[in-house]
């Protein structure tokens, strides 16, 4: 077992098992340029802080022996139905934190992540209204009802009837 450590914005270091991090394209590459090849390196992470990091860790951890997920084709239907129970569990965060997971997984590029954790949101989307959106994620309108007519008219196709 070969360690590597990483260091989050706020400071705090972290010893990771290379096959439990592997699934992070970023951290792959880092230690492929930089001919890292034992914990002697810190790696920091400057996007990424403490409480985060030791979450997708935790991921990581739990889905190191999964494949690799395949690249997917664009004109595919995603699916957000397929999040897996210990997932779903995971990922019952408040908003911040989920919005955190989301902007880690990108940074780091863990596809995995990144789509369970976004599959999440569109969950959290899915059959609300303009309204009921706007209420969930605090979200201020900024239309006037002139122009939230105009922006309805112009996406009618897009309705469900």
């Amino acid at each position: 077992m070969v360690e590597i450590q990483l260091q989050s914005s706020d400071g705090e270091t972290f010893a990771v098992d290379t096959q439990v991090i592997r699934c992070s394209l970023t951290i792959k590459t880092m230690l492929e340029d930089l001919g890292i090849d034992d914990g002697d390196e810190v790696i920091p992470l400057p996007n990424v802080n403490s409480a985060i990091l030791r979450k997708v860790l935790q991921w990581a951890a739990h889905h190191k022996d999964d494949l690799p997920v395949p690249e997917e084709d664009e004109n595919k239907e995603k699916r957000t139905d397929d999040i897996s129970s210990w997932d779903a569990d995971f990922l019952k965060v408040d908003q911040g934190t989920l919005f955190e997971l989301i902007l880690a997984a990108n940074y780091l590029d863990i596809k995995g992540l990144l789509d369970v954790t976004c599959k999440t949101v569109a969950n959290m989307i899915k059959g609300k209204t303009p309204e009921e959106i706007r209420k969930t994620f605090n979200i201020k309108n900024d239309f006037n009802p002139a122009e939230e007519e105009q922006v309805r008219k112009e996406n009618e196709w897009c309705e469900e009837k």
